[in-house]
């Protein structure tokens, strides 16, 4: 299946339409001025924007289901929305489309004890799920840097995972079950409470699909224990290399950590110019390295893990001695977004994942594209699953700057391919990514994307040109981009 481009709608066309849209959402908020509708103009990437033609904030799955079955009658384009703090631009409204907010479901239903769940429509924050359960000893794994503003319907659509995701997984290891609503109005529930369900496991299939399938209503997420005791290990490095190397070194020793995050020397700086919260501002990267559970077992993780990164090079390693001061140690990493806003007017945050034992040669090939682009980046990661995060750092107000920018992450995004990984961890693929997944993706592979797409959503209607590339995207952009001397694939076939 591929998607075709929309006419866009004259005004009087637009005008239209918003009226009878009112008039059948009666009963729901509808915006439809300008100054109501262009909050909603981007997500967290507001690089990319673009006005919709109208917000809707249904209250009930009901009025969902009356949402979708009405764009699809109209032929009306339709954007899930949660929170908004998205990376990626899966959020971004589509040309003369309807945004389809979830702001108005952020109820928990229940926390069960026994089963150790919690049923949570999806505009939950993602904090707030961990906050009911605090008193039970209970929380939710998951913890995106976002986490205090983010819903757990973002979580789905994107598969977040956050700074203990190398332990406790991703969202699609802690959700059990999903309950959605199709284009067709339809609703479907994927996975289970039980251990396994009947049929095909399609909650796999959901999670990650960025709005492009269906629209969640409901979700069932697993809640872990709180650990007796938790100790993070700052370790710094003179070199990089030695600071990529001492990751492998700790996973290869048999460690899995709660935690293990990189920052290098930059990125080091700017959050302790941010928050003084005692990094080491003369090393080229620091570990942060977390162990959790009994008091016995904590003791003999941060002990071996000590003697590993002593032996990879650390020039200094600091533990924490109490609760405040590991969170303090943390608090550095989970503001390393906001600090780099110190530093420029902008920053472009990538999302590429790699194999561990490349970290060192992406770093190198990010160092000598700074000197290509003449911009400055800065690297914090998720070092435990080789999940990067470079902080390509412009100036908005310059467009050419921007372009650059630009070309910039698209050029880390496909030398994580090269190495082996992929152009997203977390963040999701969105209209950020989608050339970049030309370069990924066969042809092949591609339209089996758009078969299981075309299962749920035959119209297309549910966030239009987004995370999947046609085949004219792909020749268009492998006529533009030339790498390494080499047109991309698909060059052969006619622009748009």
């Amino acid at each position: 299946m591929e998607t075709t481009q929309r006419n866009r709608l004259s005004e009087d066309e637009r005008v239209r339409l918003q009226q009878r849209l009112h008039t059948l959402w009666s009963d729901m908020y509808v915006l439809t001025k300008p100054e109501e509708v262009i909050p909603y103009e981007c997500d967290g990437l507001a690089a990319y924007r673009e006005v919709p033609l109208a917000v809707v904030l249904p209250e009930t799955e009901a009025q969902v289901q009356q949402v979708l079955k009405t764009c699809q009658q109209l032929n009306l384009p339709v954007v899930p929305r949660g929170a908004g703090t998205g990376l990626a631009g899966s959020a971004m409204p589509i040309p003369d489309g309807v945004v389809l907010s979830m702001a108005k479901f952020n109820r928990i239903l229940d926390v069960d004890l026994q089963s150790r769940t919690a049923t949570v429509q999806p505009g939950v924050r993602n904090l707030a799920i961990s906050e009911a359960a605090a008193p039970y000893q209970l929380y939710y794994a998951p913890d995106p840097s976002s986490q205090i503003a983010c819903t757990i319907g973002g979580n789905v659509a994107e598969n977040s995972g956050g700074v203990h995701c190398l332990k406790y997984g991703l969202t699609v290891n802690n959700v059990l079950q999903v309950r959605a609503v199709t284009i067709d109005g339809d609703i479907i529930e994927f996975g289970s409470r039980a251990p396994d369900s009947p049929g095909l496991d399609l909650l796999g299939v959901l999670i990650g699909s960025e709005g492009m399938f269906c629209v969640t209503t409901e979700v069932v997420v697993k809640l872990v224990p709180k650990p007796q005791l938790a100790q993070v290990i700052m370790a710094s490095f003179d070199d990089m290399g030695k600071a990529g190397d001492a990751v492998a070194a700790v996973i290869a020793a048999g460690i899995i950590p709660a935690g293990l995050e990189m920052m290098d020397g930059p990125a080091t700086q700017a959050v302790e110019d941010f928050l003084h919260a005692g990094y080491d501002t003369n090393a080229k990267a620091i570990l942060l390295c977390e162990s959790d559970g009994t008091p016995e077992e904590v003791a003999e993780e941060i002990a071996h893990m000590e003697e590993v990164l002593n032996g990879c090079g650390a020039t200094r390693i600091q533990v924490s001695r109490n609760e405040i001061e590991r969170l303090v140690f943390w608090s550095g990493r989970k503001n390393a977004f906001p600090a780099a806003g110190r530093l420029s007017p902008d920053y472009y945050c990538m999302d590429g994942t790699i194999p561990r034992r490349s970290i060192g040669n992406l770093l190198r090939s990010i160092e000598e594209m700074e000197q290509k682009y003449q911009l400055r980046c800065i690297n914090v990661f998720h070092a435990g699953d080789g999940n990067m995060h470079p902080l390509v750092l412009f100036n908005g107000q310059d467009h050419e700057e921007w372009l650059r920018a630009e070309a910039f992450g698209a050029d880390i995004l496909e030398e994580c391919v090269r190495l082996g990984g992929t152009v997203t961890g977390e963040h999701g693929v969105g209209i950020e990514k989608i050339n970049s997944m030309c370069v990924q993706y066969t042809e092949q592979e591609r339209d089996a994307f758009w078969s299981v797409k075309y299962a749920f959503d035959p119209t297309g209607l549910l966030n239009f040109d987004k995370a999947i590339p046609t085949k004219n995207r792909c020749a268009e952009y492998g006529k533009l981009v030339v790498r390494r001397g080499e047109t991309l694939p698909h060059s052969e076939l006619s622009r748009f």
